[in-house]
This record gives structure tokens, C-alpha cells and sequence, in this order.
């Protein structure tokens, strides 16, 4: 018998998620449950039962308990965003052109735009300014079904805005339903003042910035853009090995632009994740398989730059569990829909519904230590659900370029919801 629960979905037409609490790669990534005809029950924002409508003829809904008829729709858990540039001042449109014209991105950089002129911006901006833009990309990614999501700081690149960025971060996590979670990046490029002097830049972030994060509990993990005129493959070691003195758990953005190495350095750190990996290796994937390492694939950067899309194939052969994200950022992906990158791994990685789904929720959850409680529908696992506006989930890879979203629930509470506008069939 069902009891004492506070919410009640049922009429689910189909109940697709992955189960377990630790990353699937090879073939276990395409194994997902379904369940036909479904119910979720929930008590206090954690889900208490999942099973078969058949299953609900014992249940006895008390006075309080919130009943919501999923329309014989399409329900999977909450989407999970593991790499977003979630905090900064600025976007960066008028770099459109430049990219039109075959400026390369390496070559805006070195023009001062990129990144260095999101650094100004952001440097400039207060505190008050980054939470109120943070705000209103968050609530664009919910009404796409993200429920959590990285944020990674790296637009302020001296102590005082990388810190400043951070508490953006926190204050975000602490008001809005999407549960957010920091990464520090101060290792995400080489600042104007330090052009000529990146070594002291570098002993900046290993003896200053790095402690006084640890120290202020404002990151979990620590990443560094790894590449080419950026940070080499041993500048990024040494960073990454401090990070781990400091209790910060090492991502990494690895082989995005040149395959200098990254994956295989992701392995030998014991990274947690290795990010972009446009161009990795043969021998990197390989090593990233046996490390067990999470490779976060990032379709909408290759997409909006034109650029060779990851082999997110040849990982999955291998045994790498690869996870997706947005990438959201103000210069190479400016985008908070996760629906996106969904259809656009579909399409340009050949990889499969059931394997995308994995990628956008166990493990993206995995990829940043949350797949304990978010990730799946399973009993005991948060309530972070989403009720698509699809009857299976071939459709919402079929169907690309509109939100499919219906409603939103986070913790057991309806966070979102579209009305009156849902499609119907022809």
C-alpha cells in the first residue's frame, strides 16, 4: 500500500529513467527503465513509491495529498546541466561577424575578445548585477527542464572578482529552485595585467585564490581551460594538483581546440570529468575509459562554432561515460536550453535516445557528486521530475526547436508549468 504521501503523479503514458547511483558507459549507458502507465508518489520532496497504475487501487490519498494527472504524457527525471559559465556581465554578439568571416576563437582572444572582454565586463559589474543575470538564465533553463546545474566562475581572473563571481554562485543556489553547484575557474584564461608574466598569474591562483576558495567553502570542484596558448598540459597539472591539496575535486577542459593531451591528463590527475574533448585521442579516451573518467560533451560549442563534433561514439565503445551540457556562456554557446543539446546529440553524435537521456541525467548528476539523489525516478532519490508534452521519448528527439516541456517539478513542488498551449496531435 501507497501512504502518507504529499504528491501523487499519475496517468503517466510512459516513465523512461536510468537507474543506479554511479555513471554507465558501453552499453549499459543505453539501458534505461519504462514503465507504461505509471505513477510517482512523493513525501516530503523524495520520492516514495514508483510502479504500475494496476499498483494504485491500495492507495488512500489523505486530505493534503496534491494530485497531478500527467496527461498520458512523457515523464523523465529532471534534467541535469554539468557545464554552464552560469556568472557573468555581457554578452558578445558582435563577435557573430568575426566568427562569420573565419576569425578563429584562439584569434579573438588574442584580439582582447573572447573571454578577456567578458573579464572586463563582469570585473565591472556588482554583485548585485551577476545574481539578477544569473537569475533570469536560470529561469530560462528550468522552463527547459534543467533542475541542477554547474556553475564554473572564470570571468573575473583576479581574487577579488573570482570570489566575487563564487558568491554569485552561492546566492543563486540559495534562491532560485535550480540547484546550482560552484566550480572555481580561475584557470579559464591568462588576464590582460599578466600577458607578460603568466607564471605570477599561476602562483596567483595556486597560493591565493585556490586556498582562499577552500577556505570560504565556495567551490566543490576546480577547473582549468587546458590548451594550446592557454594553460599547457603541465601548468594545468600543477594547478590541479594544488586543487586537490585543498580538498577541490579536479574537471578539466581538455582537447577542445588541439589534441595536446588533456584527456590523458584528466586520467592521470584522477579528474572527475574532462570537458569539450573535440579533438581527443585514441590514447586519451582510452585512458579516460580506464580511469573511469566522465567525459562531458558539449555539442552546442561545436555547433555555434562550427567546429568537428566530439567522438562521443567511439567513447561510448570504449567505456567512457559521457554526460552533456550546455555550455552556456556569453561567447562559444549561448544557450540555456538542454533540449538543444539533446537534439543535437541525437543528430551529430548518432547517439541514441535512451543513451542522451542517461547523458542528461544520471550521468550529468554523476559528473558533479549528485547522483546519490538526483539523476533517476527512484525510491529515495529527489523528487526532480519533468512531464514532457510528448507521449515517448523518440519524440522528443523528433520534434526539435520548441520547448516540450510541460511541467516541472523540483523537491516535490510544481516549479513550473506550461498552460494552455500544449500541442496536440494532428
Amino acid at each position: 500500500m501507497i501512504c502518507n504521501s504529499d504528491l501523487l503523479i499519475k496517468n503517466i503514458g510512459m516513465l523512461a529513467t536510468p537507474v543506479g547511483n554511479s555513471a554507465k558507459g558501453g552499453k549499459e549507458q543505453g539501458h534505461i527503465e519504462l514503465i507504461e502507465d505509471a505513477f510517482i508518489a512523493v513525501k516530503d520532496g523524495v520520492i516514495t513509491d514508483v510502479g504500475k497504475a494496476n499498483n494504485l487501487m491500495d492507495f488512500e490519498p489523505s486530505e493534503n495529498t496534491k494530485l497531478i494527472d500527467a496527461g498520458g504524457n512523457l515523464v523523465t527525471p529532471g534534467l541535469v546541466d554539468p557545464h554552464t559559465h552560469l556568472v557573468f556581465s555581457g554578452w558578445r554578439q558582435k563577435e557573430l561577424s568575426l566568427k562569420l568571416k573565419g576569425v578563429k576563437y584562439l584569434d579573438i582572444l588574442k584580439m582582447g575578445g573572447g573571454i578577456l572582454e567578458t573579464v572586463e565586463k563582469t570585473r565591472r559589474a556588482s554583485l548585485e548585477e551577476l545574481i539578477s543575470n544569473g537569475m533570469k538564465a536560470l529561469d530560462c533553463m528550468l522552463e527547459y527542464g534543467t533542475t541542477t546545474c554547474e556553475a564554473k566562475s572564470g570571468y573575473g581572473l583576479n581574487l577579488e572578482d573570482e570570489i566575487k563571481s563564487l558568491v554569485a554562485i552561492k546566492e543563486l543556489n540559495r534562491l532560485h529552485p535550480v540547484d546550482v553547484v560552484p566550480t572555481f575557474m580561475g584557470a579559464h584564461a591568462v588576464p590582460v595585467e599578466y600577458r607578460e608574466n603568466k607564471k605570477e598569474y599561476i602562483r596567483l591562483i595556486v597560493e591565493e585564490m585556490i586556498p582562499t576558495v577552500a577556505r570560504e567553502g565556495l567551490a566543490e570542484f576546480c577547473d582549468v581551460f587546458c590548451e594550446e596558448g592557454v594553460f599547457e598540459i603541465e601548468e594545468s597539472r600543477y594547478i590541479l594538483e594544488c586543487a586537490k591539496v585543498h580538498g577541490l575535486v579536479p574537471k578539466i577542459h581538455a582537447d577542445e581546440i588541439t589534441p595536446i593531451g588533456g584527456a590523458r591528463l584528466a586520467a592521470e590527475v584522477g579528474a572527475l570529468s574532462a570537458e569539450h574533448l573535440i579533438y581527443a585521442t585514441d590514447d586519451g579516451i582510452r585512458a579516460m575509459a580506464k580511469a573511469r573518467t566522465i567525459a562531458v560533451l558539449l555539442p552546442g560549442t561545436s555547433f555555434y562554432l562550427g567546429e568537428s563534433f566530439a567522438r562521443a561514439r567511439t567513447m561510448i565503445e570504449e567505456g567512457v561515460p559521457v554526460a552533456l551540457a550546455t555550455d552556456f556562456n556569453p561567447g562559444s554557446s549561448p544557450t540555456e536550453s538542454l533540449q538543444l543539446i539533446m537534439n543535437l546529440a541525437c543528430l551529430k553524435y548518432r547517439m541514441t535516445p535512451e543513451e542522451v537521456l542517461t547523458a542528461v541525467t544520471l550521468n550529468a548528476a554523476a559528473s558533479v557528486k549528485r547522483a546519490t539523489t538526483v539523476g533517476t525516478i527512484e525510491v529515495g532519490k529527489q523528487a526532480d521530475i519533468v512531464i514532457w508534452d510528448a507521449p515517448d521519448l523518440d519524440f522528443i528527439f523528433y520534434h526539435y526547436g520548441v520547448n516540450l516541456v510541460r511541467t516541472v517539478i523540483k523537491k516535490g513542488k510544481v516549479v513550473f508549468q506550461r498552460n494552455g498551449n500544449e500541442r496536440k496531435g494532428i
